[in-house]
C-alpha cells in the first residue's frame, strides 16, 4: 500500500493522490478553502445555504429570473442551478444537482426534470459534461438515469445504501453512485447497540464490496463514498474512485500529517473471488425489501429531501411576499 511520508503532506493532501476530493457543501467558503475537484448539493445543503444572509442574493436572482408567474418548482430549479453555476466557479471538476425527491418513484417524471436543470444549466454556458445530474437509487431512479445517460446527461444516484442498488446501477451504465457510509453506520449502530470502527464498519464495508465488484468485472461506473460521521469511514476508503467529505472532515484531513495508506486498490480488487451479479426488476425489488437497512435508509432519505424541498417552496414564497 502507497503512502506519503507523515512530515510530507497533510492527510488531505495525502488522500488527493489516489482519490478524488469532493466538497459536500453548499458552503462557498469551504470549497475555495479545501480546494476539491468537485462538489455535491443536495436539498438538505441547499435548503441550510439559502437561508443564510451571505446567499440570500442567490434567491433573489432565482425569483428574478423565473418572472412574476412562474410556480415554486420552476424558482427552486433555478435556485438550485444558480448554486451549482457559482460552485463550478471554485471546482475544476463537475457539481452535482439534485431532482426532486418527491420523483423518486417516477422515471418519465425524473427525466423530465433532469432535462430542464441540463437545459438551465447550458443556457448560461456550462456544459452538461460538467453537470451529475442526482437522482435516487430506486428502480425507477435507475431506469431514468439509463435512458439519461444515452442522452449524455451523466448521473450521480445518490441514497444507495444496498448492494442490488449498486449493481443495478452498473447494470444501468450510470456514471457515478453514492453509497451513504454514515447513514448505514447509523443504522446498524442504532440496531445492535454496538458501535463500530475501521473495516468493522458497515458503511465501510459495503463501499469497499461494491468498489471490489466494480473493478473485478469492468463497471465503468464511479464509487463515490459519501455521508460520512468520523474522519476514520475516510480513512479507511482511501484509493475509493471519489469520496465527498463535510467542511468539518475535511478540516480534520487537512489538520493531521498522519501517514495515510492507500485501502482500495483496482488491481487487488480484480482478483477478488466474488461472484457476478445481475438484477432484474423483480429480483430487484425483492432483494431491496430483504435488507431491512437499506430499505428503510432509503425511504426516509428520500422523505428528509422531499421535506426539505417543501421548506424551501416555503423559504420561496416568504421572500416573494
Amino acid at each position: 500500500m502507497s503512502t506519503i511520508t507523515a512530515t510530507s503532506a497533510t492527510q488531505l493532501e495525502q488522500l488527493k493522490q489516489f482519490t478524488k476530493v469532493v466538497a459536500d457543501t453548499g458552503d462557498f467558503a469551504s470549497m475555495k478553502a479545501y480546494a476539491p475537484q468537485d462538489a455535491t448539493t443536495n436539498p438538505s445543503l441547499i435548503l441550510k445555504a439559502a437561508a443564510q444572509p451571505d446567499y440570500a442574493y442567490l434567491v433573489d436572482q432565482a425569483i428574478a429570473e423565473a418572472g412574476a408567474g412562474a410556480a415554486d418548482r420552476q424558482i427552486i430549479d433555478r435556485l438550485l442551478v444558480a448554486f451549482g453555476r457559482e460552485i463550478l466557479q471554485i471546482v475544476p471538476g463537475r457539481v452535482s444537482t439534485e431532482v426532486d425527491a418527491r420523483l423518486s418513484f417516477d422515471r418519465d417524471g425524473s427525466i423530465a426534470k433532469a432535462r430542464e436543470i441540463i437545459g438551465l444549466y447550458e443556457k448560461t454556458g456550462i456544459p452538461r459534461e460538467r453537470i451529475l445530474i442526482k437522482v435516487a437509487s430506486t428502480w425507477e431512479g435507475i431506469k431514468a438515469a439509463e435512458l439519461l445517460q444515452r442522452e449524455k446527461i451523466n448521473c450521480n444516484l445518490t441514497l444507495l445504501f444496498s448492494f442490488a442498488q449498486a449493481v443495478a446501477c452498473a447494470e444501468a451504465r450510470v456514471q457515478l453512485v453514492s453509497p451513504f457510509v454514515g447513514r448505514i453506520y447509523d443504522w446498524y449502530k442504532k440496531s445492535t447497540g454496538r458501535d463500530y470502527a475501521g473495516a468493522e464498519d458497515p458503511g465501510v464495508q459495503s463501499v469497499r464490496q461494491i468498489y471490489t465488484y466494480y473493478k473485478k468485472y469492468g463497471h465503468a461506473t464511479e464509487v463515490m463514498g459519501a455521508s460520512f460521521r468520523n474522519k476514520g469511514q475516510i480513512t479507511e476508503l482511501a484509493g475509493c474512485d471519489l469520496l465527498t467529505i463535510s467542511p468539518q472532515l475535511l478540516g480534520e484531513l487537512q489538520a493531521s500529517t498522519e501517514p495515510l495508506p492507500r485501502r482500495l486498490d483496482p488491481v487487488a480488487a480484480r482478483g477478488a473471488d466474488v461472484p457476478r451479479v445481475s438484477h432484474d426488476e423483480k429480483s430487484f425489488r425483492y432483494a431491496l425489501n430483504e435488507d431491512a437497512m437499506a430499505t428503510e435508509k432509503t425511504a426516509e432519505g428520500i422523505r428528509v429531501f422531499a421535506a426539505d424541498i417543501v421548506k424551501l417552496e416555503q423559504l420561496i414564497r416568504q421572500k416573494r411576499g
